[in-house]
């Protein structure tokens, strides 16, 4: 990571972080807003805050009820939400044989909707081998594995779209990931890199997305930073974005030097990071400025 002297570094911070919030205005979430989907299933977007994982919050609120009202439609309505293209292409990748195998997904998993149902609630997980892992760590072993197929990019389309199809089997379920036994190690590194401030600017986590929720930063405002909602189609970027795609760009903009996506300090960060929204629902493919 890229550090300055203690000095210099603390002024400059000052004095950017000043520029970013000169005319900062405050964006509280809408707490009477409810998520639905096609007006039948209920997403749940507030869930009570505990003394342990989120302390400095005093409820735990999704990304979604912080968005504008045109872009909370967007999501609520399958035939309206742009993500749902990527979901489509992850359905139709789940049945395509690939690999010297001849198999596809389908072939081992059978029906997604009953043996992926969960699955993203869970996510990211340890493993059997006692390895923490992301949802792109199991599709890959899968496809190295029992395909005898090629890995995908971690942000590739191919990967976003079997991503979002795979978390649309757990929409409406409440996020629940394990923080304890093996993945207790792991928790704990996510916490340390949630609140170590990286950059020139010398930004945590904590600071725009515990300290500054609700503060107007430039076009768009500061959510709690819930990842309940990911894989996220970006207004922004016109496409699919993976948590740690996320992840990086938080980094990028602190001025330091980023994780890898696919890392094992990702990896952590994202268990940390999801573990604050447990109790939300998970909201399979989200909509975001």
């Amino acid at each position: 990571m890229q550090h300055l002297k203690p000095a210099r570094s603390l002024a400059l911070a000052s004095a950017c972080v000043a520029a970013l919030w000169s005319g900062a205005a405050l964006a509280d979430p809408d707490l009477t807003a409810d998520l639905v989907i096609d007006g039948e299933l209920h997403i749940v977007t507030r869930a009570p805050s505990d003394d342990i994982i989120t302390p400095n919050l005093p409820e735990r609120y999704s990304g979604w009820l912080f968005r504008s009202e045109d872009t909370r439609a967007m999501e609520m309505d399958d035939f309206e939400n742009p993500a749902m293209i990527a979901v489509e292409a992850g359905a139709e990748l789940w049945t395509t044989v690939d690999g010297t195998a001849g198999q596809s997904c389908q072939d081992c998993h059978g029906d997604a909707e009953e043996s992926m149902r969960g699955v993203r609630a869970m996510m990211p997980h340890v493993n059997e081998d006692g390895v923490l892992w992301s949802m792109e760590n199991y599709v890959n072993n899968c496809r190295t594995e029992r395909m005898g197929a090629e890995a995908w990019r971690w942000s590739g389309d191919e990967m976003t779209s079997m991503t979002s199809f795979l978390s649309l089997q757990s929409r409406g379920m409440p996020v629940a990931v394990q923080i304890d036994g093996p993945a207790a190690p792991y928790w704990e590194q996510g916490r340390e890199m949630y609140y170590t401030r990286y950059g020139q600017l010398e930004l945590s986590c904590a600071n725009c997305h515990e300290d500054s929720t609700g503060q107007m930063i430039r076009a768009d405002h500061l959510s709690q930073g819930q990842i309940s909602g990911f894989p996220t189609y970006r207004l922004k970027n016109a496409g699919i974005v993976s948590v740690h795609n996320r992840f990086r760009g938080c980094i990028r903009d602190t001025r330091a030097e980023t994780f890898a996506e696919g890392s094992d300090e990702f990896r952590a960060l994202e268990l940390y990071v999801a573990s604050r929204g447990i109790g939300l629902g998970v909201e399979g493919v989200s909509v975001r400025p």
